[in-house]
């Protein structure tokens, strides 16, 4: 397989039915993804209304060869009355993981956020101990900003997190 074949497309019934996975099947989700049953629904009602593409938070379905393996989103952080940057995110199929395909289709989300706003950063958080995740945003050209202490709780404790961010000029 060849990294030509990663693409990023507006969610569609198969791709939501993956999305829907992460909430209801705790292998899917990944150690660092698995919050605790959920509303599997949510991401559903949310695409009726506006298939996942609104103004403040979004997600996009990542295929390998045309077949969903998972998402990316992101959401506005307004930093002034005038001023905002992206938050992003991403959550595979185990299937998918290790292949180099987050770190493709994370770069082709920061092209695509740079290339449609005006924000000057990107930003992504990952858990510490969630090693995989960070050198494939250090692969995606992300810089490594610091350690955010006890910042998510999930299975019965508390987590630190690591920040990275992308900006528009540091962009190849």
């Amino acid at each position: 397989m060849t990294l030509d074949n990663i693409a990023l497309r507006p969610v569609d019934e198969p791709g939501l039915a993956v999305m829907e996975r992460f909430l209801d099947d705790p292998e899917a989700a990944s150690e660092f993804q698995w919050y605790g049953w959920s509303d599997v629904r949510r991401w559903r009602r949310q695409w009726s209304e506006d298939r996942l593409l609104g103004g403040d938070r979004s997600y996009l379905t990542v295929l390998r060869a045309e077949e969903p393996v998972g998402f990316v989103a992101w959401r506005k952080v307004t930093t002034t009355p005038n001023c905002h940057y992206w938050n992003m995110g991403i959550t595979l199929l185990p299937e998918a993981r290790g292949q180099g395909i987050g770190t493709e289709a994370q770069r082709q989300l920061v092209r695509y956020l740079f290339a449609h706003t005006l924000v000057m950063r990107v930003e992504a958080d990952t858990e510490s101990e969630n090693l995989a995740e960070q050198r494939a945003l250090e692969k995606a050209g992300f810089t490594r900003e610091g350690v955010l202490r006890s910042v998510a709780y999930r299975d019965g404790r508390w987590r630190d997190g690591v920040r990275y961010s992308i900006l528009r000029d540091e962009l190849t």
